[in-house]
């Protein structure tokens, strides 16, 4: 009732200022537009992954991070391309100088003087460390994609997470309104014996008690509920109520330990990422040795000038080189820092793939308590359900108490609580563990294309 009070006011005060700016009075069915509420966005799991790949700030900063790396790969590799650059100067001399007569006059400080060049340069050897530079940088822009994949796995497994919470919550208000509705039905039956001078009143205070408590619950439920949609709009770039489907199908099924722990060890992005650190730390140590050997460059030039000597027009063609003869010690410093460096990274990457297979083992723990908690949750609420029912007609039967009743009443109704949460727990620690894996695309049914981008699983492009 008050939601639509508000949504009314808004609508007419639309229409009042839409009036008192413009002057003109509005159809009557277009104020009854302007009063109408906002309709909630219906999203499945596989509509909000896929707009979470597209729009998400997050993930797009790391796409951003991936390309500014590879204009700096492109940035290298220039320096090993041919270079062409023109030179160019005009001069006013107080004199002009010249030497010779006749057709033998040659000038060599002209009055007004000009000039200009055309140079090539072209690095041919430098100890190959543009080379292994280069090769640095493009295993740098690896690491950039991988951090972009694993920046995808995070937000994508926070989006599944949090629309699993919404369903789940949604679960947990269904149950709170069951729990109310065997309250309201114990009040009724108790409110009878009670008119009928069977009972006391303190039977019928008691499930008001139980009453209010289930509306207690049920308004946690929704709060849980309306804080899972505020992440999963900022997650997804939306506004308004959103409203979600339950998962039409479940997840993959786990293939055996061992398979994981090899998948996540050969295959997470921060164990790929550790891999190339070591590689470039590799390179690194061949890049300072290149420093001991000769670098080599060639210049080729084209000249023409106003002054005739030594020619008005020439060209010529170098060839530079630089040996190193004495470094007081640089080289092997850098050498030895370097060596350090590798050291450290092969020390990482160890760690690395042990943090790997040690996240998918306690993963497969917290999924093998979760699913033994959701089975006897369910043998909870079978039991519960079965004790409810035989005390409410022993109470029925003026054969049990009120206080029997509610007691039947508070363990099924955590029986229902516990089933959604545990619920909740199982669907988590599973996508926790293909997380862990590094495989959560395909577990949520995602694929990726040759351009890098995802898709649903037998979605038609």
């Amino acid at each position: 009732m008050t939601i639509e009070r508000q949504q009314t006011t808004g609508g007419r005060r639309q229409e009042s200022t839409i009036r008192s700016r413009w002057g003109i009075a509005l159809p009557s069915a277009v104020c009854c537009l302007l009063s109408l509420p906002v309709m909630a966005e219906t999203l499945t799991l596989q509509d909000a992954l896929q707009r979470a790949l597209r729009v998400n700030n997050t993930i797009e900063r790391a796409r951003a991070e991936a390309n500014a790396t590879d204009a700096g790969r492109k940035q290298l590799l220039s320096a090993v391309m041919p270079r062409i650059t023109t030179t160019g100067a005009a001069t006013r001399n107080s004199e002009e100088i010249a030497f010779g007569s006749g057709s033998d006059s040659r000038t060599i400080l002209p009055r007004n003087d000009w000039n200009y060049r055309i140079v090539l340069s072209q690095p041919v050897f430098a100890g190959r460390r543009e080379l292994r530079a280069y090769s640095q940088a493009k295993l740098g822009v690896a690491n950039a994609r991988e951090a972009e994949r694993g920046t995808e796995d995070a937000i994508l497994l926070r989006v599944a997470s949090n629309y699993q919470a919404v369903v789940d919550a949604n679960a947990l208000i269904d149950v709170e309104r069951k729990n109310i509705q065997l309250a309201e039905s114990r009040r009724k039956q108790s409110q009878a014996f009670y008119e009928a001078g069977e009972v006391t009143k303190v039977d019928v205070l008691r499930a008001d008690t139980a009453i209010k408590s289930a509306q207690r619950l049920m308004a946690l439920a929704e709060q849980s509920r309306a804080t899972a949609i505020s992440v999963l709009r900022q997650d997804l770039d939306l506004e308004g109520e959103i409203q979600v489907v339950p998962p039409d199908r479940p997840l993959a099924a786990l293939p055996p330990q061992s398979e994981l722990e090899q998948h996540a060890m050969s295959s997470r992005p921060d164990v790929i990422a550790a891999q190339n650190n070591a590689t470039i730390a590799d390179l690194e140590v061949k890049k300072q040795r290149g420093f001991w050997l000769p670098t080599v460059t060639f210049d080729g030039g084209w000249v023409n000038q106003k002054s005739s000597f030594p020619a008005s027009r020439y060209s010529y063609g170098a060839l530079r080189f630089n040996i190193p003869l004495l470094q007081s010690g640089e080289v092997e410093a850098r050498v030895a820092q370097a060596k350090e460096r590798e050291k450290q990274a092969k020390l990482l990457l160890e760690d690395a793939r042990v943090d790997a297979r040690e996240d998918v083992r306690k993963a497969l723990i917290d999924l093998h308590a979760a699913e033994t908690a959701l089975g006897f949750a369910r043998e909870q609420l079978a039991a519960a359900e079965a004790e409810y029912q035989q005390s409410f007609e022993l109470y029925r039967a003026q054969e049990a108490t009120s206080l029997d009743v509610a007691t039947s009443e508070t363990s099924l109704a955590d029986a229902r609580r516990a089933v959604a949460e545990e619920t909740l727990n199982r669907d988590l620690a599973a996508l926790r563990v293909w997380y862990a894996a590094g495989d959560l695309k395909p577990a949520l049914g995602l694929a990726e294309t040759a351009d890098g981008t995802q898709h649903t699983a037998g979605e038609t492009k």
